[in-house]
């Protein structure tokens, strides 16, 4: 499975000098690809000190969206005298080989941050939105080798991204390997444990973990329900199998079942696991909206 992973690549460099050498690789053409943006400074310029980390920091946080190239005009003067640059710190944003926007002078982070949505909103999809959106058709299509490897390509470039890390990981648990989902899991600090995605994710896994321990006595617990179909222990418990098995519609029905004749059976126990799998299919499955649509038809009749 490691294959399939890959090793997680440093982050991806956003941030970069250029000079008077690269400036036609380092932007026209990379401003091709996503937009640049290019800030034209020197050593002595106060402004510039200013301006210098709060740009990094709202670049950084676009998350891909844009990079940022720096270069120092004393040391690289015919590119400030291409670009008619007589003030700085001067702020360029580059989309498709062209300057688009700009400013010029010390701004506060906001302006900043308006600027880089703005030259981000230009561009379109990054070939990293593409990538995420193609493993989500292919997740959804059931083909999880497709969507690990394109996972695996945006966690190469961007090894934080969120929808890749849950995306990543709800295909090794697919894949029956559900101690390197959690591993990839563990690469979401603290501060996305209310993501939707990444609680989903860590949801399935949690449910894997306890659906495998009852996987071998799903004919033991089939035949306990044919002998007494209101033994809604034993159909919790094969809910629990079959929903780790992959076999999530038996599994809901099964549920669903129990809450036809009892809706508050065992301390709302088949409610309970019943949410506990809305969650890890995510809210927009087909199986999460059907089984609410029914679920709220008992709830309501």
């Amino acid at each position: 499975m490691e294959d399939i992973i890959g090793a997680a690549a440093d982050d991806a460099d956003v941030i970069k000098d250029s000079t008077t050498a690269s400036f036609e690789v380092d932007v026209i053409q990379a401003s091709n690809e996503m937009p640049i943006v290019v800030d034209f400074w020197a050593p002595w310029c106060q402004p510039c000190k200013t301006l210098g980390p709060t740009i990094e920091k709202v670049v950084r946080e676009a998350g891909g969206k844009v990079r940022l190239v720096k270069v120092n005009i004393d040391e690289n003067q015919q590119i400030a005298q291409a670009l008619r640059i007589q003030s700085i710190p001067a702020v360029f944003g580059f989309v498709k080989g062209q300057p688009v926007d700009g400013f010029v002078g010390a701004q506060p982070e906001s302006q900043i941050k308006a600027f880089v949505d703005r030259l981000a909103g230009q561009a379109g999809p990054t070939p990293v939105d593409e990538a995420i959106e193609q493993a989500k058709a292919a997740l959804a299509d059931d083909d999880h080798k497709t969507a690990a490897v394109l996972f695996g390509q945006v966690l190469q470039h961007e090894p934080d991204n969120i929808t890749a890390i849950a995306g990543m990981a709800r295909c090794l648990l697919a894949l029956g390997d559900a101690e390197a989902a959690a591993e990839v899991l563990a690469r979401a600090g603290d501060e996305h444990n209310d993501n939707p995605e990444i609680s989903g994710a860590r949801a399935a896994v949690a449910l894997a973990a306890q659906a495998a321990a009852a996987s071998g006595e799903i004919g033991g617990l089939e035949a306990r329900i044919a002998a007494d179909p209101k033994d809604f222990e034993a159909r919790l418990e094969l809910a629990m199998a079959l929903f780790g098995s992959g076999d999530r519609e038996t599994a809901v029905d099964h549920l669903l079942e129990i809450l036809s004749h009892d809706l508050n059976w065992n301390d709302d126990a088949a409610r309970k696991q019943l949410l506990e799998f809305f969650e890890a299919m995510g809210p927009t499955d087909p199986l999460t909206l059907s089984a609410r649509r029914r679920l709220s038809s008992l709830i309501f009749s």
